[in-house]
Order: structure tokens, then C-alpha cells, then sequence
């Protein structure tokens, strides 16, 4: 499972759909309603708001609003109605830049004409520049380390 932390615009087409099907997933880990993936460790930082569906449903509602800017239709009635609103989740620059590292290296295999429009990226991930790295709507951008439930590494390279 990824939950990127990346601004959904930075996603490929399969990278967005694939975001989407797994945010739809953390939504029914979120609501009790899955046997397997409850401990999966990219959940935490959704478990520890005071509404966690509802931060999930404005993670999906970000995801579905870049869908629409590109033409696709993402099943909005799929994302669960909340009263409140959801505060901002803080992420670090760090795990951003890790997970910008992480999204070129499969863009680069899987849609080589995506990889070359991620030149600023590709540039702030070279130059270590996290602040020139967007977020995700949902999340705060905050100075840190990696996230202690981040599993991966950075790719050797992004070039």
C-alpha cells in the first residue's frame, strides 16, 4: 500500500489509479470493515486524527478532484461523508523527498514521457530542495526526518 504524500498532480496515470484503489482500501481499514491490511503502518498517521475516515475521505476527495482535472471519472459516492472537517496531517520534507525519489524511479520504467515532464522534480530530488517539493492537500509540509512508518529506502538513482 502507498498513500502517497506527494501532490496528486505529480502522480502518473497509474500512479493515481493505483493511489486511489488504495486509499479506498485504507477507508474500509479505517471503518472496521477489512480483515487484513489493519496494521499496515502508512495508516498511522490517518489512526492518530481525531476522525481518521474523514482524513482518508479528504485524502480521496484530493485524489479525485486531480482526476477531473485530467478528464478521468473517480466514483466520488465511494468516499464516506463526514460532519467535520479534517485537520492537516504534518509530513516532513524528508519523507517527501523520499517518496518523490521513490515515484521517479517507477515512473521512469513505466511512462518515460511522464518522467521527462517531472524535470523540476527530478531537480529538487537531485539538488535535495524538499521545499520545492509539493504535498498532498491534506498534508502540513514540516521540517523532519523520514516517517517512522515509511518502509522504503531511496532508489540508488533518479536520474
Amino acid at each position: 500500500m502507498r498513500l502517497w504524500s506527494l501532490d496528486p498532480a505529480l502522480l502518473d496515470r497509474r500512479g493515481l489509479v493505483a493511489c486511489w484503489r488504495e486509499a479506498l482500501l485504507a477507508q474500509k481499514v479505517l471503518q472496521g470493515l477489512t480483515v487484513g491490511y489493519k496494521n499496515h503502518p502508512q495508516l498511522d498517521r490517518f489512526r492518530d486524527q481525531d476522525d481518521p475516515v474523514a482524513s482518508v475521505g479528504a485524502y480521496l476527495a484530493g485524489l479525485a478532484n486531480e482526476a477531473d482535472s485530467r478528464g478521468y471519472s473517480f466514483n466520488r459516492s465511494l468516499i464516506v461523508e463526514s460532519v467535520g472537517s479534517p485537520q492537516k496531517i504534518a509530513v516532513t520534507q524528508s519523507q517527501l523527498t523520499l517518496e518523490a525519489a521513490v515515484l521517479l524511479e517507477k515512473v521512469k520504467d513505466r511512462d518515460a514521457d511522464w518522467y521527462k515532464d517531472l524535470t523540476s522534480l527530478r531537480a529538487a530530488v537531485k539538488g535535495g530542495s524538499s521545499e520545492d517539493i509539493e504535498a498532498h492537500p491534506l498534508f502540513d509540509v514540516v521540517v523532519g526526518d523520514v516517517e517512522p512508518w515509511e518502509k522504503a529506502t531511496a532508489p540508488p538513482s533518479t536520474t
